[in-house]
């Protein structure tokens, strides 16, 4: 149970408040609802070409890292196709400069065409290196445009094509800024050896004064129901054959997200997991073999992907996933298999809370979902999961006509 506070700042700024006497350490976590969703179809990779930029200084502060090194404490940030997230962890009797570094970044970040540049180039590079220089690299180049039609999520964080980062204007990018990076767009969480009265004081002096800035009101084209199962073929200089089967899943508020989320931990979770034993070490047909979710907020993916051996035909690959994800349609599960995923899933979020940045961002997110006291209610959600559940949520997911498959052929 993560015990905390909440209270809103005039300018719109939502905060929460984690108090932990346990440590001697304090966690700030902004997370801005911004991602690669939010972006335009021509201009994508902005929220992640942010990321980057926020660290670049503000109009005060022109080295981020230097004041806050020099009180213990590190940071990062991570962008998805749904938020933009910034953190900072140091002594908690420093817990002030995190808010002056931040509030000073959300009010004034210095744009000039020499730290654009800088960070545009930074972008492009990772753009290569990870995406077109790797093998499977582009792999969500490909299977997102193959999945989405319409959704914003047809395109990765890092953006559609590299042209859109080396294009990016300064003009653009403040306009971008302004959009999104503003007190009503963010909350921010606190946790630590803090109190309450001292958070809600910090945070009227140094993000208090900060001009509100436009609400943001999203409005997304809704990817249409899949009626017909889509193919695509590449190849690519890569070590060996790969294949990789999404099927579209429910939103991440949908009571169904916990039913598909313990779907992919039976499938493939540890060693004792279905498609490992079965077709890793029984049938010796792949390499490797996993599934898992997208974790979006909108209706995500659910993904098979698997290397099958050498010799062994992409086509008896693939009839062979089809023939385990048949399986847990047409067959209830067993109650020891499921309460085994389920105490493994119990465990990993129990673990989770006694990490301080952990709870920090999970607070964030789960507020950003329309309340963070929902956060203590996700181990029972996914205790409640019966074999019912599972089957008919399976026979929901994984038909022909909701798949798309991308096969990558060794040159």
């Amino acid at each position: 149970m993560v015990k905390f506070n909440r209270f809103t700042l005039d300018n719109g700024l939502r905060v929460i408040v984690h108090e932990d006497k346990t440590t001697p350490m304090a966690v700030l976590n902004i997370l801005y609802d911004v991602g690669a969703r939010d972006e335009d179809p021509k201009q994508t990779g902005f929220a992640h070409l942010f990321e980057h930029l926020m660290f670049g200084g503000s109009v005060n502060i022109p080295s981020y890292d230097e004041p806050l090194q020099r009180v213990g404490g590190e940071n990062n940030a991570f962008t998805s196709n749904d938020i933009t997230n910034y953190y900072i962890t140091l002594p908690a009797v420093n817990i002030e400069t995190a808010f002056w570094l931040e509030s000073d970044r959300m009010l004034s970040l210095a744009f000039s065409e020499k730290s654009l540049e800088v960070q545009r180039n930074v972008v492009m590079e990772e753009f290569k290196q990870r995406y077109l220089n790797q093998p499977y690299g582009d792999v969500w180049l490909k299977l997102r445009p193959l999945a989405y039609k319409v959704h914003p999520y047809r395109w990765a964080t890092i953006g559609k094509e590299l042209a859109h980062i080396e294009e990016a204007q300064i003009g653009d990018v403040k306009a971008f800024f302004k959009k999104h990076y503003n007190p009503q767009n963010a909350i921010m969480v606190v946790g630590g050896d803090v109190d309450t009265e001292q958070i809600r004081a910090l945070a009227e002096k140094w993000f208090g004064p900060i001009p509100a800035g436009l609400k943001y009101h999203r409005d997304l084209p809704q990817e249409p129901v899949q009626t017909e199962a889509r193919r695509q073929t590449v190849t690519a200089k890569v070590p060996l054959n790969s294949l990789y089967i999404a099927f579209h899943m429910p939103e991440r508020t949908d009571e169904e997200y916990y039913t598909t989320d313990l779907i992919s931990d039976l499938l493939s979770r540890g060693n004792s997991s279905r498609l490992y034993r079965t077709l890793v070490k029984e049938k010796q047909l792949f390499s490797e073999i996993h599934a898992y979710t997208t974790e979006s907020i909108d209706a995500g993916m659910f993904v098979v992907d698997g290397k099958p051996l050498a010799g062994v035909s992409i086509a008896d690959a693939e009839a062979a996933i089809w023939e385990e994800l048949e399986k847990i349609k047409n067959e209830l599960v067993e109650n020891d298999e499921l309460t085994k995923v389920k105490n493994k899933t119990e465990s990993t979020m129990m673990f989770s809370e006694m990490s301080l940045l952990d709870k920090a961002m999970n607070l964030a997110f789960f507020e950003l979902l329309g309340d963070a006291d929902q956060l203590n209610l996700e181990i029972s959600r996914y205790l409640a999961i019966t074999p019912q559940h599972v089957q008919r949520q399976a026979q929901h997911l994984f038909s022909k006509q909701n798949s798309s498959t991308l096969i990558y052929l060794a040159e």
